[in-house]
């Protein structure tokens, strides 16, 4: 019997022992769990190097909410790749984690209550169902068989919210798009510097070109984007799918030694 291995990531203990011990009682699921997102990480590069990947990753949607902060090496380390250093790691945000290491992976989100917005944020992320955390046993595992089968599983009263959230996201993607399709190339390379943090010392530094130059750059940028500070040009290029600049230092072609 092929069996479907899987993980349970929440960061109540007495929750995710009692949803691993119901569905390990079912002949073809093998469970673990994880308490953090650094250690479903782990878990599931384990699962790799041993030869046993997990199939489907149960994560729940508050992970970590209410808990101190993680030190930043954690934090970082389930973080979606392009978030912002020190960004918390919620559930939603493991789900990116994991499809950026691992896309093979089927994530389902467990949440304790309907909320279209975050349920789009999670499929956006790479999330294939969400579950409210009170479902049967019998509606959770029908959703893990399903989710194998290419399925996508979503409580019918969020369709309609969700719908309209992707929606509206798609609609926010292309405006962005356009915009940012209206700079020049180097102000383009200047948004690119600015979406890896770089201030404007640096991206002189990295462009060849004087603080004053850079400025000006910046200051067409903010205006043909139509925002009023860096920040809100980083979140609107990051929309348009505007990656950070590459931060290796350039090679010169001279080898050592």
């Amino acid at each position: 019997m092929v069996r479907i291995r899987v993980l349970v990531v929440d960061d109540h203990r007495i929750f995710a022992e009692s949803l691993a011990a119901a569905l390990t009682a079912e002949p073809d699921v093998d469970v673990s769990a994880a308490g953090s997102g650094p250690a479903a990480l782990r878990c599931l590069e384990r699962g790799v190097a041993e030869s046993r990947p997990y199939d489907v990753l149960l994560v729940d949607a508050d992970l970590g909410a209410g808990r101190p902060p993680q030190p930043a090496p954690l934090r970082e380390a389930a973080a979606p790749v392009g978030a912002p250093m020190g960004a918390p790691v919620d559930g939603i945000a493991l789900v990116a984690g994991v499809r950026a290491v691992q896309p093979g992976v089927r994530t389902v989100v467990l949440a304790e209550r309907d909320d279209p917005r975050r349920a789009a944020l999670a499929l956006q992320a790479g999330a294939v169902g969400w579950v409210a955390k009170d479902c049967s046993l019998s509606r959770l595992l029908t959703v893990v068989r399903g989710v194998l089968r290419e399925e996508t599983h979503l409580p019918p009263a969020l369709l309609t919210g969700v719908l309209r959230e992707l929606t509206a996201a798609r609609k926010h993607r292309s405006d962005s798009e356009r915009l940012v399709e209206s700079l020049t190339p180097r102000e383009r390379e200047v948004l690119r510097c600015m979406v890896a943090g770089l201030g404007r010392k640096a991206v002189a530094e990295r462009l060849f070109l004087s603080p004053h130059t850079v400025r000006t750059h910046m200051q067409n940028v903010l205006g043909k984007l139509g925002v009023h500070s860096t920040l809100a040009a980083v979140a609107l290029a990051r929309r348009a799918g505007v990656g950070p600049a590459d931060l290796a230092p350039p090679s010169n072609g001279v080898r050592a030694g």
